[in-house]
């Protein structure tokens, strides 16, 4: 089970980056000014990248860091959650 939720962490995101993709194109070529950053948050900040996209078209600002400190932390837990299950 513990390797089903561990996939579901690091592939959810990175497919739900891919379906919005395909369903907004202009919504992420308007938050990225290049293809290059897009695909540089979908390796390796996929939560941050979400958090991003949603925030953007008002600009980010005010209570918006809050949503992108929530997905920095989202990542920050998909990648260091393993090592602390190992401990156990």
């Amino acid at each position: 089970m513990c390797c089903l939720v561990t996939i579901g962490v690091l592939i959810g995101p990175r497919l739900g980056i891919i379906i919005w993709w395909l369903l907004d194109m202009n919504r992420w070529s308007n938050a990225f000014s290049n293809f290059f950053f897009g695909l540089l948050g979908f390796i390796f900040l996929p939560w941050t990248t979400l958090a991003y996209v949603f925030v953007f078209p008002g600009g980010v600002t005010g209570f918006d860091w809050a949503f992108l400190a929530l997905g920095f932390v989202f990542d920050i837990l998909s990648y260091t959650g393993g090592a602390r299950g190992r401990r156990r």
